[in-house]
């Protein structure tokens, strides 16, 4: 299969959490995605991921995991990531190069903090220590859109916040059909993990982190703003940080060097 792509499931206590591996390098390479795991999971996808992160795919064999499929209400960051290393103790993943994005991002900051020894590097992409004025508009907004039911609105509204305005201007077509085609049976999944993103904070603990870390904003982020990137890269010693001016949260596609800068640091 194309860049040997999988599908795959791992057991957890009274659930399992779905994941993709995909690559032949013999470095792990752990990726965490973020809030839109609420609505849709990893489930299916090994191939589409595996070609728009191919470039990863020599040097490192990547995995890329969801949240766990039953998820309690309450259920914060830092829980997922305790799920998240007994997922990795159960695959054999002792050590690795971890990457989040957004909510992935605060989930891989409670990894690096309370399981140290499972994190050698530390990719932390348009992500926040903490709430914010900007984050807690953002998620509020996707909340009471979801608590109406209201799909079209909710994906125009993360369109619009996520990427930039002539992606938008060129892809607003696309919204009505994401609007049928994603819509979840139910928007529990999605509330608790928006409910845990509004209460994330690893602020304080970030000074405890030794793995090697990257950090990667965009000034344009109107989901949670540039300043909480640059907050996360103060508080980590020795963190290297890059801010792309002209993207936002959904830099991650836009930037065409994306891939390459994170190569860079990985290797």
């Amino acid at each position: 299969m194309l860049y040997h792509a999988r599908n795959k499931k791992v057991n957890l206590a009274g659930t399992d959490m779905d994941y993709i591996r995909f690559g032949s390098g013999r470095t792990p390479l752990v990726m965490l995605p973020g809030l839109g795991d609420g609505l849709q999971t990893l489930k299916g996808t090994a191939v589409p991921m595996a070609l728009m992160y191919r470039q990863f795919s020599r040097d490192f064999t990547v995995y890329m995991f969801s949240r766990k499929n039953s998820i309690p209400r309450g259920y914060t960051t830092r829980d997922m990531a305790r799920d998240q290393a007994a997922a990795m103790e159960q695959l054999g993943i002792r050590k690795a190069a971890v990457l989040g994005v957004s909510m992935g991002g605060m989930i891989a900051q409670h990894l690096a903090v309370d399981y140290p020894e499972t994190v050698e590097k530390l990719i932390l992409v348009a992500t926040s220590s903490r709430s914010n004025p900007i984050l807690t508009e953002s998620v509020q907004t996707w909340m009471a859109q979801a608590k109406r039911g209201d799909h079209t609105a909710l994906m125009d509204s993360n369109v619009r916040k996520i990427y930039s305005d002539a992606y938008y201007r060129k892809n607003k077509w696309l919204v009505p059909i994401m609007g049928k085609v994603t819509k979840p049976e139910s928007y529990d999944r999605f509330l608790i993990q928006a409910e845990a993103c509004l209460n994330h904070n690893a602020f304080d603990e970030l000074p405890g982190i030794r793995s090697a870390t990257l950090v990667i904003g965009g000034e344009q982020d109107h989901c949670l703003g540039g300043d909480a990137s640059r907050e996360i890269a103060a508080q980590i010693p020795g963190a290297e940080l890059y801010m792309y001016e002209q993207w936002g949260h959904g830099l991650y596609e836009e930037a065409r060097d994306f891939h390459q800068r994170v190569l860079r640091f990985l290797t």
